[in-house]
């Protein structure tokens, strides 16, 4: 073992897919790329990190309403692009080519290109910590996507895409709970 300067720590524990969030503002849509998601629990609930600095932290404050978009590895560059510009002076739809689609329970869109949608309502914010605490409305597939890899961020830059997939499920079953 060699020493990893402490501030460099976070790049070990990768918390969840980088995620794609949409918002409106009550005039338009907008999206950031976020990478420090997590799952709550067995249920529908999320929790993601973002601040002030963030031009969609607005939106998402005053409607406490959201969508998680997953993106696939292919949108790569989109993701990137999406996360080194701001909505404050950019159309991000527009200038990446996403394609937004009406949600179902909340005004923020879907994304049509990403593998999947989860509509979102903010359960809480703990402004002390920049933590959002969300809560699934309705959540959404794209079964023809034959590429299922999402994107993983290091925090340095760098990314993974999912790769091999181990099926534990028969000797989990016992101790998973009912549902899953």
């Amino acid at each position: 073992m060699e020493p990893l300067p402490l501030s460099r720590a976070f790049t070990l524990i990768e918390p969840g897919p980088v995620v794609l969030v949409t918002t409106h503002d009550g005039t338009r849509p907008n999206v950031m790329t976020i990478s420090w998601t997590m799952v709550r629990n067995f249920e529908a609930e999320f929790a993601l990190t973002t601040g002030s600095w963030n031009h969609s932290w607005r939106a998402l404050c005053d409607t406490r309403e959201c969508v998680l978009a997953i993106p696939g590895a292919d949108l790569i560059d989109t993701v990137v692009g999406v996360g080194t510009c701001s909505g404050a002076d950019t159309d991000k739809f527009a200038r990446f080519g996403l394609t937004p689609l009406p949600s179902r329970h909340v005004r923020a869109p879907l994304i049509a290109e990403c593998l999947a949608n989860i509509e979102c309502r903010v359960e809480e914010i703990i402004t002390r910590l920049d933590l959002v605490l969300l809560r699934g409305q309705a959540a959404h597939i794209d079964p023809a996507r034959t590429d299922r890899r999402r994107l993983h961020a290091v925090g340095d830059g760098t990314f993974y895409a999912d790769g091999e997939h181990f099926d534990r499920r028969a000797a989990m079953r016992a101790k998973l709970p009912e549902g899953i």
